[in-house]
């Protein structure tokens, strides 16, 4: 999909937002992110802007905002810095997450699934969506995102470590998305400002976690680690509440509004590209 030419301003230029501009700057657009970190390698053609959360931001009249910063007890500190001025953007994307839903107990969560967080990083969510809403007069786009993965960001690292484990919980599946998979959807946003409301941008197979690490150590070549039971795993609580949660997250109203499609729909096939691309970047 071709979006003409513009500016895009990242609220918190991570992981996903560099992705996405390695798409957007050949296309001739400008990309401007902000950083903590007076320098910082943000991705060739980036615009670095130093920003520690609190000061007041006013992005160039016209721009498409994207906002990825993780809230706080406050809720989104880019809601707090610069919504008086989101009037003027030509769009306004907030990355979320499927946490909000809370607990389904393995059923699916839908773009219009009502929101139950329960975990004190969902209420914070919850409340950024609230503060994006009310700013944009309702226009801003959630897009809630599962578990993200990529080259840099994948069970390659631990296997290779010798720090991988499989626990098993019974029934329990996440959902996940390749980072090159969130770039796509967030252009196709991009050419459709007029969109809003909830997207979830997932691949179509939710799948339990140690399928998805003994298909990495096949892929690798290495015997995959044991089986760990759940209750009686070593996680930290962080760890553990994950697995508080049991949810699948349907695609289905991102896919018939914006014509996207994920180009890895499973976790083998986005995973026998992450280990291609990092085997490619490893032998230059």
């Amino acid at each position: 999909m071709t979006v003409p030419p513009s500016l895009l301003f990242v609220f918190g230029m991570g992981y996903s937002a560099r992705r996405l501009a390695t798409r957007l700057v050949p296309d001739g657009w400008q990309v401007v992110g902000t950083t903590r970190r007076s320098t910082g390698n943000l991705g060739a053609g980036v615009e670095a802007v130093q920003w520690g959360g609190e000061a007041v931001v006013e992005p160039p009249s016209g721009a498409h905002w994207l906002v990825t910063v993780p809230p706080d007890a406050g809720g989104c500190p880019a809601a707090r810095a610069a919504g008086a001025s989101a009037q003027a953007a030509a769009s306004v994307t907030y990355l979320s997450t499927t946490g909000v839903y809370g607990d389904l107990g393995g059923g699916w969560a839908m773009e219009w699934s009502p929101v139950n967080p329960v975990s004190d990083r969902a209420k914070a969510r919850q409340l950024a969506e609230r503060q994006w809403l009310e700013a944009t007069d309702g226009r801003a786009r959630l897009v809630r995102l599962p578990g993200i993965y990529g080259p840099g960001r994948s069970p390659f690292a631990r296997l290779r470590e010798g720090t991988a484990t499989r626990v098993v919980k019974p029934g329990q599946v996440f959902s996940r998305v390749h980072v090159d998979d969130i770039a796509s959807g967030l252009v196709a946003l991009m050419a459709r400002p007029d969109a809003h409301g909830v997207f979830h941008l997932c691949d179509d197979e939710p799948a339990p976690p140690q399928d998805v690490t003994a298909f990495a150590a096949e892929l690798l070549g290495v015997t995959p680690p044991p089986e760990t039971d759940f209750g009686t795993a070593d996680l930290s609580p962080m760890a553990r509440s994950f697995y508080a949660e049991c949810k699948r997250v349907s695609n289905a109203r991102t896919k018939a509004a914006l014509g996207w499609r994920p180009e890895f729909p499973t976790y083998r096939d986005g995973l026998r590209a992450v280990l291609a691309e990092e085997s490619q970047a490893a032998a230059i």
